[in-house]
């Protein structure tokens, strides 16, 4: 018990501890629990293996304890130092009658009690025995007198923790150091302190990775439309070159063909002369033929007569 008390402390003093956890801590008696909890108002020591109470410190703001699941059968009268207690746990004890239950008469704020699974319960009318037992008493079970079921013990427990329970209004003034927080800087350790920081830069180092790679995927994606974007322009222009030089290509066909057609007039032009010459042959005077024979043909005729 005394090492989960240390650990629940993690560097406190005992005066500021106001709520306390000790559940399933093994132990039979009160260990490592003092007097300097002198602001504790909430204690749990459920399942805790005790079978008795004497050693319980003295706890004067001490409002709700937790003790089911133990072996307690006796010994209230050690909780006598908690005179503000208002919730007492009892539940799975060993408590077997009414006698056991006499000390908690000297607890004038006492609204709720706990004893179910305990042995006094089959007592016969128990539950107006024990109501008649402690006057101030509200809720025996989880139920009050009139069997209607208790309220959330949170919503009030929260009202007297800030002040708002009539029977603590004379002490309202008094004492204000109980409210100081205890998450206070000034009681941070340095192991604390130095585990907050390298928390801090680490949260930071992420923050600052990944603003650089969405930055770095921005960048590919300029990159990659300028890309494209030179792509296309290169296209075009062979698409262009292309076109021109189909262009030049079929013009310079046109001018073979003007080419062609040239020279064939100039071949048509050279073989008149030799189709001429082919159909009537020039004798030594430069005549025709044809007309040196028809003048033969005429002295003839004229012989002949």
């Amino acid at each position: 018990m005394e090492k989960r008390i240390a650990l629940e402390l993690r560097g406190r003093n005992p005066s500021q501890i106001k709520e306390l956890n000790l559940d399933n801590c093994r132990s039979t008696t009160i260990v490592g629990l003092t007097d300097e909890y002198i602001n504790l108002e909430i204690l749990s020591l459920n399942n805790a293996g005790l079978t008795t109470l004497k050693g319980f410190p003295t706890l004067p703001k001490l409002r709700k304890l937790e003790l089911s699941d133990n072996r307690i059968s006796h010994g209230l009268n050690f909780l006598n130092g908690c005179k503000k207690l208002t919730h007492l746990n009892l539940s799975g004890n060993k408590i077997a009658n009414l006698e056991t239950l006499k000390p908690l008469e000297e607890f004038e704020n006492l609204k709720n009690l706990d004893l179910f699974n305990n042995e006094v319960t089959n007592i016969e009318d128990y539950r107006n025995r024990v109501f008649a037992l402690h006057p101030s008493l509200k809720y025996l079970d989880g139920f009050d007198k009139e069997d209607g079921e208790a309220e959330d013990s949170s919503g009030e427990e929260e009202d007297e923790m800030n002040g708002n329970n009539d029977s603590e209004e004379e002490d309202l003034g008094i004492d204000l150091g109980p409210l100081i927080i205890d998450d206070d800087y000034s009681e941070r350790t340095p192991e604390m302190t130095s585990s907050f920081l390298v928390s801090l830069y680490t949260v930071y180092g992420l923050l600052f990775h990944m603003g650089s790679l969405l930055k770095n995927s921005d960048v590919d994606d300029e990159e990659d439309d300028d890309l494209s974007l030179s792509a296309v322009y290169n296209t075009k222009l062979e698409e262009e070159s292309s076109e021109g030089s189909l262009y030049e290509g079929s013009a310079e066909e046109e001018e073979e063909e003007e080419e062609d057609d040239e020279d064939g007039d100039g071949d048509n032009d050279a073989d008149k002369p030799n189709s001429k010459a082919q159909a009537g042959k020039e004798n030594s005077h430069g005549e025709p033929e044809e007309s040196t024979r028809g003048k033969k043909r005429k002295h003839e005729d004229e012989d002949e007569n």
